[in-house]
Parts: C-alpha cells; structure tokens; sequence
C-alpha cells in the first residue's frame, strides 16, 4: 500500500509541477538510446558515462548482495561486469565518472548514501576506483571514503564532482533538500564531515556536473533543474516519462542529459539542452585566490534555488489530490 500511496501521489505532484512551471523542451524531444538488456541490472540507479572509453556507460543497482557494476555498450548490452574488493552495499544510490586532466586516468565514484530512516547510519561511505582500462570482467580495488553531515543525518541519492575543482557533493533527497560540500582533500583515516552550501530541489533523485565544469543538473522525479556555477538556474528542463526516475548524467560533449530509471529492461534516454545550456570546451583548472580555493559553495554568489513558496503549494495542493485519490481507491478495494 505504501508504495501505491507513493506512486499516486508523485502522479499527482508531477501534474501539478508540470503545470505550474514552466520548462524547457527541445522540439525532437527526449531520445531513447537503449534499454540495459542485462537480468542482473534491475534497478538502475546510478548513471555515469565513461571518461576514457567511447560510447561506454556505466551502471549500478540500487539495493544488491555485492558491491557490483556493469559497463554497457550503446545497445544496451553489458559489456563487463566489475566488483569492487573493499567495498559494501548498504544503499548505493548514484555514481559519478572523472578524469584526472594531468594523467588522463578515469575514476568511478560510488556513493553508499541511501538512508531511508533519515539519519539511521552514523555515516555513509563513498568508494573510489580507478576506471578499468579493459573491459573485461574482474574485481576492482576500491578506496573508500566515509562520511558524515555536520547537521546530522540525511537520506541523499545524488553526487557530482566539479571537474574544475575536483570538489565532491552529495545533494540529499528531502522536501526541503540541499547541497552538502565534502572537504576539499578527501581522509581515509577519518569520517569526512558533509557541510550544507546551498539548497536543492524537492525529493532530488540524482545530480552531476557537465564535462566542462560550466554547469550542473540536479533531477527529481519529474524535471531537471540547470544551474551555473555561480548558482544562477539556467532552465528546467522536462523529463520523459519513467517508472521511477532515478539517474540523471551528461553526455560526454555535455550537450544533452542521459536520464534512466529502476526496473528491468529500463531505458535510458538522451534529453537535449538548450544551447545556453551546452557544455562546449574541455575543463581546465582556474587558478584562484587560496581564500577562493577553500570555499566550498558550489556557487561564490548564490545558491541555487529550492524549496520556494510555489513549490510548497504544488505539493500541498498534490498531498491533497493524492488523498482523495487514495480515498477512493481503499474504498473501492474494500
């Protein structure tokens, strides 16, 4: 029950949302590249495309026995299959891909941060492995990175890393969510403390920064937000319609987002931006400022916006749609 309860009540949301904001959609509108052929691959929640290998995306599932990722090829076929060695699976929720621009070396993020109960786990980890230069399957050693939040725990289903800064964020997924900045140099002898620097949408499913470090997308279950580093929305951007949108990426020329969802046989989609939007040069470190250097705003100006008034009306005005949704439905199954 609690699951239709929520499924109803996102429909209802999601008819509100898209009719009280206005959004950004490309004229050919959302593509369907391919849909994960793989049986293990049920519930795709992380999304990342390979920094080093052509048309090679990465995935995860949400909730698994082992630590496990799959590398799959444009047609949707797994092309490997990795664990990583060190590594648990609590409630992997989002990844993220780099690359190191001085070595040219790929590195995969995982982030262990799901938390249901809002603050049950006393820290979440993130894992670090350097991305496989053969596609093969094998195991992977992983660097892990434990966390905790300076304002107590959250439940969060999305990362991105400045490629610019190498800066790491985990965006949690509440009604009034936010942007948390891990500390500029990462410890694997003591829990990294997460500290709030901005706001984020309502109920965020996943989060990334585009190629060039120019801007980022944070997505929940019915659209993208776009932002620039300086915190200012580009556009919001309409998403196709999914199971339960999970997993959001750019490109690799950062002209359009790569969305998917849970499920088996899920699909993945290529959203376009607009061409304010778009990603068009390769990311090079700024030199800044060592004041400049420590901030940990993903924005030196502004935070990008969040729970606004018209937000909470959408929702309050969709909880209340929801229940008499679900009024009738109890009635009727009775």
């Amino acid at each position: 029950m609690g699951d239709v309860v929520f499924r109803v009540l996102a429909a209802v949301a999601a008819t509100f949302a898209l009719s009280a904001a206005p959004a950004w959609a490309d004229d050919d509108g959302p593509e369907k590249l391919f849909t994960f052929k793989d049986r293990n691959i049920t519930e795709s929640s992380g999304l990342a495309v390979s920094p080093t290998h052509q048309n090679v995306f990465y995935t995860h599932n949400d909730s698994s026995a082992a630590p496990v990722f799959y590398a799959v090829g444009p047609d949707g076929r797994t092309k490997a299959t990795f664990h990583l060695r060190g590594a648990e699976a609590r409630d992997w929720e989002a990844m993220a891909a780099t690359k190191d621009p001085a070595t040219g070396q790929g590195a995969l993020w995982f982030a262990d941060i799901g938390d249901n109960l809002d603050g049950a786990w006393p820290d979440v980890s993130i894992y670090k492995v350097a991305e496989p230069r053969t596609l093969r399957d094998a195991t992977l050693p992983a660097t892990r990175y434990r966390f905790r939040y300076a304002g107590g725990g959250r439940n969060a289903e999305g990362i991105m890393i400045n490629p610019r800064t190498g800066r790491l964020y985990v965006v949690s997924k509440e009604f009034s969510g936010s942007v948390y900045a891990a500390p500029k140099k990462l410890r694997t002898d003591k829990v990294n403390v997460l500290r709030r620097v901005a706001a984020a949408p309502i109920m965020a499913t996943d989060a990334a920064y585009a190629p060039d470090g120019s801007s980022y997308v944070i997505r929940t279950y019915f659209s993208a937000t776009l932002y620039r580093p300086s915190g200012e929305t580009l556009a919001r951007v309409t998403m196709p319609e999914l199971r339960q949108a999970e997993s959001v990426a750019y490109t690799a020329d950062g002209k359009a987002l790569l969305v998917g969802s849970e499920g088996p046989n899920s699909p993945v989609y290529r959203v376009p931006l607009p061409e304010r939007a778009q990603a068009t040069r390769t990311p090079t470190p700024t030199p800044k400022p060592v004041a400049a250097q420590e901030s940990a705003r993903p924005s030196d100006t502004a935070e990008p916006s969040g729970l606004t008034a018209k937000d909470v009306l959408i929702w309050l005005a969709a909880a209340a749609g929801a229940t008499g949704v679900i009024t009738f439905i109890a009635r009727r199954t009775r």
